[in-house]
């Protein structure tokens, strides 16, 4: 689990507020080798704060207690429902709630928030995909909603290109482009260039990514949300 906050005194300057959440590849990007510097660098001398809640091989689910709910009404079955959710306990969403609320108290009027989410292989293999929309949007809505922003702006990276041959894989990646494109505050970023893994000098699509590409899935989600937080148009192609 990786859990990090960036906090200092209070300043005259602006400051954006970023939540990073997800699993596997939001856990092993680290934001001080590519996000921070990239953001402080399109903001220049603005304030850039961060809460990073992540965690390997990890549902939707954990994030929103409605997902049950939404699968059920998309007719996945009982006992499918049950395997995916095993103990049932949202896990991740109030840990944030609860930093941003430490946050506030040192920097109590953001210029911005913007929620960086990175996940969605764990639904793609366990066959929920067919929930993942409407579990995405509301828990964008609830996020919204929890933290008093309904101006929060929304980067989601898109799973990499690990498994085009499962239809799971493909529809999560179709579902996190509509998401991103129809949110007026909404923008994705691309990985498909940032898994090619060399394992026994044969370079392959593997579900992680390279070193560097950490480094640049960091820059790319800074940078969707520099041009969303300074009213740009974002790479259209999720590679800005």
């Amino acid at each position: 689990m990786s859990v990090s906050v960036i906090a200092e005194d209070k300043t005259d300057k602006p400051v954006h507020l970023f939540v990073l959440s997800g699993q596997s590849n939001m856990a092993r990007m680290n934001p001080k080798t590519g996000f921070i510097p990239e953001a402080e660098n399109l903001f220049k001398d603005e304030k850039i704060v961060y809460i990073k809640k992540s965690m390997g091989s990890q549902y939707i689910h954990r994030w929103l207690p409605e997902w049950d709910e939404i699968a059920k009404s998309k007719g996945l079955e009982e006992n499918h429902r049950k395997k995916i959710l095993r103990d049932g306990k949202v896990l991740y969403y109030q840990p944030i709630l609860d930093q941003y609320k430490e946050l506030l108290k040192k920097y109590p009027k953001p210029a911005s928030v913007t929620f960086c989410w990175m996940q969605g292989e764990s639904d793609a293999q366990g066959r929920v995909s067919v929930a993942y929309k409407d579990s995405l949007k509301l828990l964008i809505s609830n996020f919204r909603r929890d933290l008093k922003r309904p101006d929060m702006n929304v980067v989601i990276g898109r799973i990499a290109d690990y498994a085009l041959d499962k239809k799971e894989c493909v529809k999560i990646r179709r579902v996190q482009i509509e998401i991103a494109n129809e949110d007026p505050h909404g923008a994705w970023v691309d990985t498909d260039d940032l898994n090619n893994i060399e394992v026994n000098g044969v370079l392959k699509n593997d579900i992680h990514y390279s070193k560097k590409g950490y480094v640049v899935l960091g820059q790319r989600f800074a940078r969707q949300a520099h041009a969303l937080i300074t009213g740009k148009e974002p790479a259209k192609d999720g590679r800005p």
